[in-house]
């Protein structure tokens, strides 16, 4: 589940639903933590990139995640003009096991936050990849 615009403390974004579903079906994990999620889940090795600090599964494994994606993830959408309010009480209210904020009443959530975590240090680990 994701909302566009993101409420923040001190502003809200300037993103809207188009460009944030377009980066997740499109962008790569570094700016995408449903890609991350998708991905550890699926067994993609995360590996570091450029000049290390971001990481991603490689040109390949990024691929791979985007066509399983577009076979598998489908998006749905309701307007409201306040959106991040919904979203709190639908992430209290239902089972949304890959939403990590707000959501540590999930049965899921250590799991999942532990799989990335490995991911990364496993990264952090690997000679940079090209």
């Amino acid at each position: 589940m994701g909302i566009a615009p993101r409420y923040m403390a001190n502003r809200t974004s300037a993103q809207n639903l188009r460009t944030r579903v377009r980066y997740h079906y499109r962008g790569n994990a570094a700016g995408s933590t449903l890609r991350l999620t998708l991905g550890c889940l699926l067994g993609f090795e995360l590996r570091r990139v450029g000049s290390g600090k971001r990481m991603t599964f490689g040109k390949t494994g990024e691929s791979a995640l985007s066509q399983w994606m577009a076979n598998n993830a489908w998006v749905c959408w309701i307007e409201q003009k306040e959106p991040w309010v919904m979203e709190s009480q639908l992430i209290t209210q239902l089972d949304l096991p890959l939403n990590l904020d707000q959501n540590r009443h999930n049965a899921f959530h250590g799991r999942l936050k532990e799989l990335r975590a490995q991911a990364r240090e496993r990264a952090r680990e690997l000679p940079i990849s090209s």
